[in-house]
């Protein structure tokens, strides 16, 4: 069964991202290759398919590419984002002017195999956990202007989104205890500022870090770079009280081990910055 996804981005950001993208590729003079070798009334049909397998993610930011080179073509998609497919695949196909075809195809490409390529890094981590209750999520390690897009990506390759910027949640860390006097007196601080909706995470590096951010009934404690055996201590110590979350060393070959520690959440940089894009291509389809 399709597994549910996010709401879909809104369409606003979808367009501005990608129009900028088609002026940054089209430059002063268009695409020249294109327009000096197609007849400007040329037709073609054309498919977008994988030659890898993986999760998809960035179908609206293809379809939308075409569609700004020409809202004439006509874009039929084959299959959804967070679908997970395999070598050989077609993901779209598209009918029209060959030279909007074919000046809109990298930039397309560019979203597809970014996006695809994230969501298809986080399902690998998810699916290594799913025998667990904790759940792999991102950071805010990603490239500057792409941050809604990449966190859209997680999701639909099953991962959980952690804050979306320093606006939305309080995350207390290292050099904030330290400036701030240590742990209990910087969660006290953010506290007495928060609105009530605002949720107050702290980072510690050690259980007697962790026991004093306890006393003072932290929302979310961030355990970093814990052995799993000090995982599972402050699983039992915590109780349920606080939610846990987990970072550091995290990899293909050590995640499985600290998802089972009983922690909650799994944050990592990689399924953002370490992804590697997902091989999508278009062809033109010969008759």
């Amino acid at each position: 069964m399709q597994k549910a996804l996010p709401p879909s981005l809104p369409q606003l950001l979808i367009e501005d991202a990608v129009r900028a993208a088609l002026l940054e590729d089209l430059g002063r003079a268009g695409d020249i290759t294109t327009n000096a070798t197609l007849p400007e009334d040329a037709v073609a049909s054309a498919v977008l398919s994988s030659r890898a397998a993986g999760t998809i993610c960035g179908m609206d930011f293809a379809r939308t590419a075409f569609a700004l080179m020409d809202t004439k073509l006509k874009i039929t998609a084959l299959t959804r984002d967070g679908a997970r497919v395999e070598p050989g695949d077609d993901l779209a196909r598209i009918e029209g002017n060959a030279r909007a075809i074919l000046s809109a195809e990298r930039v397309a490409l560019n979203f597809l195999m970014h996006l695809s390529g994230i969501a298809s890094y986080t399902a690998k981590f998810a699916d290594l956990i799913a025998h667990t209750n904790a759940r792999v999520c991102d950071t805010r390690k990603t490239i500057p202007g792409m941050r809604a897009f990449a966190k859209y990506a997680v999701k639909c390759g099953g991962g959980s989104n952690h804050r979306f910027g320093l606006d939305d949640a309080i995350l207390i860390k290292d050099n904030h205890i330290a400036v701030a006097g240590g742990v209990a007196k910087a969660i006290l601080a953010a506290r007495a500022y928060a609105g009530h909706l605002v949720k107050i995470e702290v980072e510690v590096d050690g259980l007697k870090q962790f026991e004093e951010a306890l006393s003072v009934a932290a929302d979310v404690i961030l355990l970093d770079n814990m052995a799993p055996e000090l995982l599972e201590k402050a699983v039992k110590i915590n109780g349920g009280r606080a939610k846990l979350e987990a970072s550091g060393n995290i990899a293909f070959d050590t995640i499985k081990v600290i998802a089972e520690t009983g922690v909650d959440y799994i944050s990592t940089s990689k399924i953002t910055m370490a992804a590697p894009t997902l091989d999508i291509g278009l062809d033109i389809e010969i008759k």
